[in-house]
């Protein structure tokens, strides 16, 4: 435990953003969940608005430092694959 003030507060504040993004991990792993659940079922009619839902959250996640553009450009690339899988 710190006994210097501000490093008290850094371990706040570091509780806090680890918190949000853990939410926002999670809000994101549903989205691609949804979509691949989409694929499977062949639910042609949700497929683009689940698609474009998954990868707004990635992009967003890519912005706000949560995880690594090269990632994010990879799990987007096999998600434009399962949908182009699906419609056709």
């Amino acid at each position: 435990m710190p006994n210097i003030k501000s490093a008290k507060k850094r371990v706040k504040v570091i509780e806090k953003k680890t918190l949000i993004n853990q939410m926002h991990k999670t809000a994101l792993k549903t989205a691609v969940k949804k979509f691949e659940a989409a694929c499977e079922a062949n639910d042609k009619e949700n497929l683009n608005v689940l698609f474009n839902d998954a990868v707004k959250k990635l992009d967003k996640a890519v912005s706000q430092g949560i995880l690594h553009k090269n990632t994010v450009a990879r799990k987007k690339s096999q998600l434009a694959l399962k949908l182009a899988k699906a419609n056709s």
